[in-house]
């Protein structure tokens, strides 16, 4: 199983004369959409998160089942609900309010067991710094306990820092948990403009070699157009996109790049073509309005 955990939201998106459509979209959430995309039927596709009993969850958990994505492990809470952001535009510019504070998804390792047992299945477990802003400090240590004892039980684990430092208590415990986390992965897959931003790198290289100290097994270092640098130890490779002419919207790319990377070395274990799958299905992506695009019925 490919197992991604994390936050899926309420999409309230401006549909024209001040209206808005109703979706459901979320970071690691987009990556499961795109992944089971990408791999066959003998890949069983998941995702874990916490909802509550409302009806928008059941809403969420209906959209994920009509995707094809397995929803059999997650948790459902009587007292919370489902988060939601409003996308609002302004001279073609997108900013976005939210609403979170009884999202159950900040619950989602809070019960152990019922953690554990969503992994047993995976074969690779995918989860993103978003995943752990959201949880308190407490269900974030249990978390990270949770893919150490996966990881020993033989499933590749893969992370996606997505530095937002705003759903951090502080710039430092982002930047510690972040490094933390990237210690117990086999892959971890950075944005590098994030990593300027956020830890200061002076290029692509500067983030591979950092997260390789903190004990990640392998770094992919997304870039826009410009090199993705893939890394393990004693080893760099730089391989260059195609380059993408038209592009609409950038929404997802980096989930999208993740999701088709992992389900192809999954598939084959060739770092190249993970690389051209990864920036292939971004580069369709990106020349789309949305999170969620239908570049082809099976990519």
């Amino acid at each position: 199983m490919f197992l991604a955990i994390g936050e899926c939201m309420v999409e309230m998106a401006p549909s024209g004369s001040g209206t808005f459509k109703m979706g459901f979209a979320g970071d690691t959430l987009n990556t499961a959409w795109y992944a089971r995309k990408y791999l066959g039927n003998d890949w069983n596709v998941g995702y874990f998160t916490a909802v509550g009993t409302d009806q928008v969850s059941s809403e969420m958990l209906e959209f994920l089942q009509t995707a094809n994505i397995d929803v059999s492990g997650i948790r459902r809470m009587d007292e919370r609900t489902l988060g939601l952001y409003l996308i609002q535009l302004k001279d073609g510019e997108r900013s976005f309010a939210y609403w979170r504070s009884q999202s159950a998804a900040r619950c989602l390792a809070a019960d152990r067991d019922v953690l554990e047992a969503s992994l047993e299945q995976a074969g690779l477990i995918y989860f993103s710094g978003i995943t752990l802003a959201i949880l308190s400090a407490g269900d974030r240590k249990s978390f990270l306990e949770a893919m150490r004892s996966a990881r020993k039980a033989g499933a590749q684990i893969a992370f996606d820092p997505n530095l937002r430092p705003r759903l951090w208590e502080d710039p430092n415990t982002m930047r510690a948990c972040v490094t933390e986390a990237a210690g117990v992965c086999d892959f971890v897959m950075p944005s590098f403009e994030d990593e300027l931003t956020h830890f200061g790198d002076a290029d692509p290289k500067t983030s591979v070699e950092r997260y390789l100290a903190a004990g990640a097994g392998s770094v992919v270092v997304k870039n826009g157009p410009e090199d993705v640098l893939c890394a393990r130890q004693g080893t760099l490779r730089a391989f260059q996109p195609r380059p993408v002419s038209n592009i609409v919207d950038t929404t997802a790319a980096g989930d999208s790049f993740n999701a088709a990377f992992l389900a192809e070395y999954l598939k084959s274990g060739n770092l190249e073509a993970a690389v051209a799958a990864g920036a292939g299905l971004a580069g369709r992506v990106i020349q789309q309005r949305g999170a969620l695009v239908d570049c082809l019925e099976s990519v």
